[in-house]
């Protein structure tokens, strides 16, 4: 038989195998089957086995963690390795709520919320960032989960992965903080604050007010350029600080950039409460600070502005503080304004100024009076005070106080400086006698290595002695002993001309300089004079201390801004030897000046107010007055807090109550006290506050809109004709009577 044969399989007639060995195939078969299915499992096992070690290495290598949960929101697994991260043990894990282990967060991601809601809603989540619950040291991880079911699709709870995200969250935070803060500070920077204010506003279209202040630091420039930008900004980081101190809302305030700072205050439009505010800020940012051994005195301005009446929208809002920023320091400096419809003009009518400026020089518009200095005791004018003037073609005379501030933000301050020093002294040289001619010199002039050379250069081209002219300067010079502010004085005193330290006392005092600086006067600052005759001031000692540390250094001593008899009166026992005023002279023209000093001596007699009187502030001011549903035009005079007089109206019986309308949605409720023909005296319900210029506002305005459904005339708020002052009225739908009730 042949191999092939031996390996043939006989048949029946149905094909059937009939060998021997059939059975064995079968056994074989079956054999076969279970081989393959225990390989599969093997694989299978190997495959988990696999897994598990892959996944317990991930755990391992501190990459991640597992979790598990059952129907009810609690911990059936939590990898060991993560243990002890949580504070548990593989005891106490089993129980645990899971959500318990995590903080609630607040971002600004509404995801970050979302780990209870996915669990309520047994729905998958991936990567949401969760804060670790109750540790001192900041853990972040991102979560994420899915639902388990059983076969018959009945839910039994979580399974998931979590992973430690801590330094990507940082370094998040870190690029956050850089994009939304400022790095020398840490005060929110322009972006964050201009968010903040947009959804503020947003919110204030729903019945919510809001205020905010702009603040710019006075004289910060002066002590960057004098003790540098290190110096300027250990300044801000003290400003920074006092100013959190002042509102107590890191959140609220913001460093605009350079000395410019910004403070939101939501739901608040009591004009009382921002002017108190503001009047501390003011107060706080003013004292003195130190800097790297240096002692620095800045001051600060604030623009005020509420939404709704003063802007809808931040954009508006903004440029209407800002404007009332730049009246405050228009003002005076050192100051705050609530923002008035009329800033608006004056913005447009300053920029007409500005390019008119700039052709007063060329156009010889610009021209020099002298305001006379007088010896206390003999009352002979011994000197004058050159003061500029401008004479514009259209508009007359402009007050200094309007367009130097002008020529300050145009650059315009030096040409002008050099165009008054040589003009005075062109003046004086003309003069008959030896009458000494003052002339401001700006912290700018001083600033000019080539003050020397423009000095020495008008000197020698009008021909003026050296001693006749008096250059004042202000303390601004001294924010520092540097070695050039002693050789510019050196170099001035070489000159021969006389110097004097004006503004004594309100900028940047030290004894010290008075010890090394060649000054031959101190001038006391009017801020001084003012209310020095008042009982329980103050002044009258510190102008007193003054005059005996002048004399101790043998200088003299002016003081500036007597108006009053009293005041007079007072200097002359403090032994001051110089008076400067209007109780002798305002300025006068430099022919004025020749003729009076062409006879000899000049000596002019006294005369003013025996007292100066603050109690009340003179105006004549355009109002209406409401009363039941009739409205009248009426002039304000001599308003106080708590009461004014008011002409228009004939024969007004007494305790007649009114609803004053002062524009710009200020309405305060008035009851007729006195009444004598057309003149009423009223007292306010509520007292008035002040606006920060010297003048008073209501604390509360009513809105447009409103003003609009009460039907209040378009004509109010001060904007009636003179010829619609009288006896006469509007009617006025009746719901302007509620105003009074």
């Amino acid at each position: 038989m042949s191999f092939r044969a031996k390996l043939s399989r006989p048949t029946d007639e149905g094909g059937a195998d009939v060998s021997p060995d059939g059975p064995a195939r079968g056994m074989l078969a079956n054999l076969t089957s279970k081989l393959d299915r225990r390989r599969v499992s093997t694989e299978k096992n190997s495959r988990e086995r696999n897994a598990l070690l892959i996944l317990e290495s991930y755990e391992a290598l501190g990459q991640g963690w597992f979790w598990a949960t059952d129907i009810d929101g609690q911990l059936t697994y939590l990898s060991g390795s993560i243990l002890e991260t949580f504070g548990l043990t593989a005891e106490t894990v089993r129980g645990i709520v899971f959500t318990t282990l995590f903080s609630a967060v607040i971002d600004e991601e509404p995801r970050q919320r979302t780990l209870p809601f996915a669990l309520a809603k047994q729905t998958r989540f991936v990567k949401i960032a969760l804060q670790s619950a109750g540790r001192t040291d900041t853990r972040w991880w991102e979560l994420s989960g899915y639902p388990h079911h059983d076969d018959d699709g009945n839910f039994l709870g979580f399974r998931g992965v979590a992973a430690d995200i801590t330094e990507q969250r940082r370094s998040s935070d870190e690029s956050s903080q850089l994009a939304m803060y400022d790095a020398l500070t840490g005060l929110s920077n322009r972006r964050r604050m201009s968010n903040l204010l947009e959804q503020t506003l947003i919110a204030s279209r729903h019945q919510r007010n809001c205020a905010i202040m702009l603040i710019d630091l006075d004289r910060f420039k002066q002590v960057n350029d004098t003790l540098g930008h290190p110096a300027g900004d250990a300044l801000l980081k003290q400003v920074a600080q006092r100013l959190l101190e002042l509102v107590g809302d890191k959140e609220r305030v913001c460093r605009l950039g350079g000395d410019e700072f910004q403070i939101i205050l939501p739901d608040m439009d009591d004009r009382g409460q921002l002017g108190a505010l503001a009047t501390a800020i003011i107060t706080g940012l003013s004292q003195p600070y130190s800097v790297e051994g240096s002692r620095c005195v800045i001051g600060a301005s604030i623009g005020v502005a509420v939404s709704p009446f003063d802007g809808a929208t931040a954009e508006q809002l903004v440029r209407n503080a800002d404007l009332a920023l730049y009246a405050a320091k228009d003002g005076g400096r050192g100051r705050f304004r609530f923002f008035s419809n009329e800033f608006l003009e004056a913005a447009k009518d300053r920029r007409i100024l500005e390019e008119d400026l700039r052709d007063a020089l060329a156009k010889n518009e610009l021209e020099m009076h002298y305001q006379p200095i007088v010896c206390t005791k003999s009352e002979t004018v011994i000197g004058v005070e050159a003061l500029i003037r401008w004479n514009h073609p259209e508009r007359g005379p402009i007050s200094p106080g309007l367009f130097i501030p002008i020529a300050e933000e145009a650059n315009l301050i030096e040409p002008i400086g050099q165009f008054a020093l040589r003009r005075a002294c062109e003046d004086a040289a003309s003069w008959p006698g030896e009458l000494r001619v003052a002339v401001n010199v700006s912290p700018i002039q001083f600033g000019n290595e080539a003050l020397p050379e423009i000095v020495e250069a008008a000197l020698l081209a009008t021909g003026l002695k050296p001693n006749r002219l008096e250059l004042e300067i202000t303390e601004g010079v001294f924010l520092s002993d540097s070695s050039e502010t002693d050789a510019m004085f050196a170099s001035l005193k070489n000159l021969g001309v006389r110097l004097a330290l004006d503004d004594f006392g309100t900028g940047y005092s030290s004894l010290g300089y008075l010890r090394s600086a060649p000054f031959d006067k101190i001038k006391i600052d009017q801020s001084f004079v003012r209310d020095a005759c008042d009982k329980g001031s103050r002044n009258g000692a510190i102008i007193a201390a003054i005059v005996a540390l002048a004399e101790a250094l043998d200088m003299d001593t002016t003081a500036e801004g007597i108006e009053c008899l009293d005041q007079l009166e007072l200097m002359r026992k403090l032994r001051v030897s110089q008076i400067q005023g209007y109780v002798y002279s305002a300025a006068v023209s430099s022919s004025t000046v020749s003729t009076h000093i062409s006879g000899g001596n000049w000596v002019i007699a006294p005369s003013g107010p025996t007292n100066q009187r603050n109690d009340r502030t003179s105006v004549y001011r355009r109002a209406g007055a409401v009363h039941g549903d009739h409205y009248y035009p009426v002039v304000i005079r001599n308003i106080s807090a708590s009461g004014a007089l008011m002409e228009g109206l004939l024969d007004v019986p007494l305790d007649t109550q009114f609803v004053i309308d002062f524009g710009d949605g200020q309405l305060a409720i008035a009851i007729v006290r006195r009444s004598d023909k057309h003149q009423q005296g009223v007292e306010f319900e509520q007292p008035l506050v002040p606006d920060g210029s010297g003048g008073l506002c209501t604390s509360h305005r009513v809105s447009t809109y409103m003003l609009a459904r009460l039907g209040v005339p378009s004509t109010a708020a001060g904007r009636a004709d003179a010829s619609a002052v009288g006896n006469t009225s509007r009617s006025n739908p009746p719901a302007f009577a509620r105003l009074m009730d």
